[in-house]
C-alpha cells in the first residue's frame, strides 16, 4: 500500500495533530467522520485520511468541529500549544 504521508509538518501540521489525538482516544477515522457528519460537517473517512496525510487543508469550521470532537483545543491542533 502507498503511504501518502509528508515528513512531519511540512504541509499540514493539524493533520498530523488530528491523526495524534484520534489514535490517542483509540478512535477510528470511521467513527471521526460520523461524528464530523453529527455536527454538520460533510467529511468522509477518505476525506478524513486525506487530511491525516497531509494532502487536504482544513476549513475553520471543520477545524473547530474537529477540536471539539477530539477534545482538544483549536490552538494544539495549529500546533500553537504543546
Amino acid at each position: 500500500m502507498r503511504k501518502r504521508e509528508q515528513p512531519l509538518g511540512t504541509r499540514n501540521i493539524v493533520g498530523t495533530r488530528v491523526k495524534m489525538a484520534r489514535k490517542s482516544q483509540r478512535m477510528k477515522q470511521r467513527e471521526l467522520a460520523t461524528q464530523l457528519k453529527s455536527r454538520g460537517v460533510d467529511m468522509d473517512q477518505y476525506g478524513l485520511s486525506k487530511l491525516e496525510g497531509q494532502i487536504r487543508h482544513v476549513m475553520d469550521y471543520e477545524l473547530s468541529a474537529l477540536a471539539d470532537i477530539l477534545n482538544v483545543s483549536v490552538d494544539w491542533l495549529l500546533g500553537r500549544t504543546s
